[in-house]
Order: C-alpha cells, then sequence, then structure tokens
C-alpha cells in the first residue's frame, strides 16, 4: 500500500516548494516574462499596423500613380492632337499662301504680258502708219510728178467716189 498512497509529508513538501517556486516566479520571473511577452505582442501589433499602413499607402501610391499615368497619357494625347492640328493649319495656311502668291505672280505676269502686247500694237500700228505715210507720199510724188497724170488720178478719185 505504500506505492498507493502517497506520503503526506512528502506531498506537503512538494505543495510547499511548489508554492516558493510560484511565489519566487511571480515575484522575479512572470513580471518580467510578462512585460517581454507584452512588449514583443505590442511590437508585433505595431509592425502588423505598420505593414498594414504601408499597404494602404502602396495602394494609394499605386491609385495615385495609375490616375497620374492616365493624366499624362491625356494630356499626352490632347499635345499630339493639338500639334497635328496646328501643323494641318500651317499647312493649310502656307498652300492658301502659296496659291496666293501664284495667283498674283500669274495675274501680274498676264498684266505685263498684256501691256507688252498692246505696247508692241501700239507700236506696230506707227510704224505700219509710218510705212504707209512714206509709201503714200512716195507715191503720191511720183503721181504727182507729172500733170497728164494727176488728171487721170483726179478723174479717177471722181469716178471711184461716184460708186460708193
Amino acid at each position: 500500500m505504500d506505492l498507493i498512497t502517497p506520503e503526506i509529508g512528502l506531498f506537503f513538501w512538494q505543495t510547499v516548494v511548489f508554492l516558493i517556486l510560484m511565489f519566487l516566479m511571480a515575484k522575479f520571473a512572470w513580471k518580467p516574462i510578462l512585460n517581454s511577452v507584452r512588449n514583443r505582442e505590442q511590437s508585433i501589433n505595431d509592425a502588423l499596423a505598420s505593414a498594414e499602413n504601408a499597404r494602404k499607402e502602396m495602394q494609394n501610391l499605386k491609385s495615385d500613380n495609375e490616375q497620374l499615368m492616365k493624366e499624362a497619357r491625356a494630356e499626352r494625347d490632347a499635345i499630339l492632337k493639338e500639334a497635328r492640328e496646328l501643323k494641318e493649319k500651317v499647312i493649310t495656311d502656307a498652300s492658301e499662301e502659296a496659291k496666293v502668291k501664284a495667283d498674283k505672280i500669274v495675274a501680274d505676269a498676264k498684266r505685263s504680258i498684256e501691256l507688252e502686247k498692246q505696247s508692241a500694237m501700239a507700236e506696230l500700228k506707227n510704224q505700219v502708219a509710218e510705212l504707209s505715210v512714206e509709201i503714200a507720199e512716195k507715191i503720191v510724188r511720183k503721181e504727182l510728178s507729172d500733170k497728164k497724170e494727176q488728171h487721170q488720178m483726179i478723174e479717177k478719185m471722181i469716178g471711184d467716189a461716184k460708186l460708193n
């Protein structure tokens, strides 16, 4: 029966040792261990909160970055569109200006040609008139040098005048 019933003295001393050990542990070990565990728990919670904040900040930065990219693309497209429109306008203006200048040059050339033509025609008429006068003068001198020829010419003119 010794094995089945424990001795009360041994049980008493084990309990006293256990209580002393508990008292010593509570006084010297539990507080530092619990403080250490609490500090560790607090630092883990702080690290988790910091990580969550960093994740949220990264999400916000990503969202801001995407927004900035969209704005940059829109601005780039607007600039390209404006550049294309400006290019088209410059080309159109240059084309119209060249057409106007070409038309002016053609019109000036036509006026110049017309003036030269009129001048040449006037000069030609003057030369023809001078030649005609010289020829007529030579013919009249030759015709009028003889009296008999003068009378024949006068009669011929009178005859021509009656027929008309």
